[in-house]
């Protein structure tokens, strides 16, 4: 039988989880905000660890994007509260974010179980938006770890985007041709395109762009 996960654009579902935090029902506890929510096979793993790490050291960019972070994996809350002692203990990084324990259920309605690893969770992130959409999708093989700055840049674009109605250019914002402007949606008329290079910067009418104040 084929699992049916949220695609882009859709509602992540009701989930009652229990986390290092406490019972949390998500995406509800998160209205108003962007979360973050993103799966990791298992705790007490090398690369799993380097990823929560990483997360906590940017915790403060999260936090200024109005954007939470939850953790999630198919671990037990001990282990979860175990392993999160052993990090600051270790590595004096205290993981202030909470951790769904999950035993499957959560995983399996996400698509976060990977192929071939048994009860192993891919190392998935979902990105929510205040509303409780679903906006971006990110898949990783157990192997390989989480570029940190990638996700905190997909925040910032999404949430330039929709403030902005524009569109983002590849490795905003230091983009190869336009740097850190971002792109206006193409002309949707004959006349509109006949006069948008004079309206506009671009190189054509269906790619012009422009900057934003206070873009960073």
């Amino acid at each position: 039988m084929t699992t049916l996960f949220p695609l882009l654009g859709d509602p992540l579902p009701q989930l009652t989880v229990k986390t290092t935090h406490g019972t949390m029902t998500i995406p509800d506890a998160m209205k108003g905000n962007w979360f973050i929510l993103f799966s990791h096979p298992a705790d007490f793993t090398p690369v799993c660890t380097t990823e929560f790490v990483g997360f906590q050291k940017r915790i403060k960019e999260f936090d200024a994007l109005g954007c939470k972070l939850v953790g999630i994996s198919m671990d037990q809350i001990f282990a979860h509260i175990k392993w999160i002692e052993w990090i600051k203990e270790q590595t004096g990084v205290e993981i202030t974010f909470p951790v769904i324990a999950d035993y499957g259920d959560v995983a399996e309605k996400l698509g976060m179980i990977h192929p071939g690893k048994g009860t192993n969770t891919v190392r998935a992130v979902f990105f929510i938006d205040p509303n409780g959409i679903v906006r971006t999708i990110f898949y990783y093989p157990q192997e390989i770890g989480r570029n940190i700055s990638e996700i905190l840049r997909t925040v910032r674009a999404l949430q330039t985007s929709d403030k902005n109605k524009v569109a983002i250019p590849a490795n905003w914002p230091k983009n190869e041709l336009i740097g850190d402007r971002v792109i206006i949606p193409p002309a949707q008329t004959v006349n509109d395109a006949k006069v948008r290079l004079d309206t506009h910067e671009g190189y054509d009418w269906w790619f012009c762009h422009k900057e934003l104040k206070n873009n960073k």
